[in-house]
């Protein structure tokens, strides 16, 4: 004989709850009163025959058998999660939803989007800026643009490009405080990116300048500072890739030859849990060779 299968809306219920450890907080991701929130449990534990909380003053304590039934659960309805994203995804594959950092995408990526579309008008790209670490749980992502070393777990990573630092300043402002070597970086003004804080730091110990990395002024993304630079407020360290054409058509100059990598590269994730889709891996394929092209020139 089978075994009856517990009603579903307690048990998503009862798993919420366990989560949050607080019946106003499940009552608030679900959108349902806190009354109905009880009242779901309290049909769970008839139906099971046991207490699956403790209820306490400032909140919720799972019992023994709470906690053995939330570790059982909350690991499938992750799955069906997974499962009913991958479905969606596959009933609308011309879509990509992509979330990148400003800079990348200011300095590198919409410059070339209108390539993609004339290459592939059937994708439609949805792009968003942020530099907070993704959420592929609670954001309705297909794929995220990341900096590192590509090691962030349950994630597949794909490596664009590695990260390559240089000293960068308008031509004017080389000129006139005549940069030839980085120590006469201690007489200028360095422009600092707070999306990447540790990098004038690491490039001075990695050429061995006898610099302070810390005064200066702090702009809140790298495009910023190197608007700045190009203003001749000082000198901005960027990542290569983003300031190639600047380089190439004179309106930005790296003042010495003393570029290094900074062991880091950027990266395109995605969900170990979900294959990625055809659309994704064109998307993939036509940024390695961009950037190809670009380090090539």
């Amino acid at each position: 004989m089978k075994t009856p299968f517990p009603p579903l809306n307690p048990l998503k219920t009862f798993e919420v709850a366990a989560r949050l450890s607080n019946l106003t907080l499940a009552a608030e991701e679900l959108g349902v009163s806190q009354v109905a929130v009880s009242r779901q449990v309290r049909v769970l534990e008839e139906f099971l025959g046991v207490t699956l909380f403790k209820r306490l003053h400032r909140g919720l304590e799972l019992t023994d058998e709470g906690k053995l039934l939330a570790n059982g659960i909350s690991r499938a309805f992750q799955d069906i999660h997974n499962a009913t994203r991958l479905v969606s995804r596959r009933g609308r594959r011309d879509i990509l939803a992509i979330q990148s950092y400003t800079t990348f995408s200011q300095r590198w990526l919409i410059p070339r989007l209108t390539d993609f579309h004339d290459a592939f008008p059937r994708i439609e790209i949805r792009l968003s800026s942020s530099i907070a670490p993704v959420d592929f749980e609670t954001q309705n992502l297909d794929a995220a643009i990341r900096a590192g070393k590509g090691d962030w777990p349950d994630l597949h990573s794909e490596k664009l490009t590695d990260i390559e630092l240089t000293p960068i300043c308008s031509p004017a402002f080389q000129k006139q405080h005549k940069l030839r070597v980085p120590d006469d970086l201690r007489r200028v003004r360095l422009l600092h990116s707070m999306a990447r804080p540790t990098d004038w730091a690491a490039w001075i110990k990695r050429v061995g300048a006898n610099v302070d990395p810390d005064p200066g002024i702090r702009f809140e993304s790298s495009a910023l500072a190197y608007e700045a630079a190009a203003m001749d407020s000082g000198v901005a360290l960027a990542v290569k890739v983003f300031v190639r054409q600047n380089l190439q058509n004179g309106t930005l100059v790296a003042p010495f030859d003393a570029s290094c990598y900074s062991g880091e590269g950027y990266f395109l994730t995605w969900p170990t849990a979900i294959p990625p889709s055809q659309p994704l891996m064109k998307f993939l394929d036509w940024m390695r060779q961009q950037l190809a092209s670009d380090t090539d020139a």
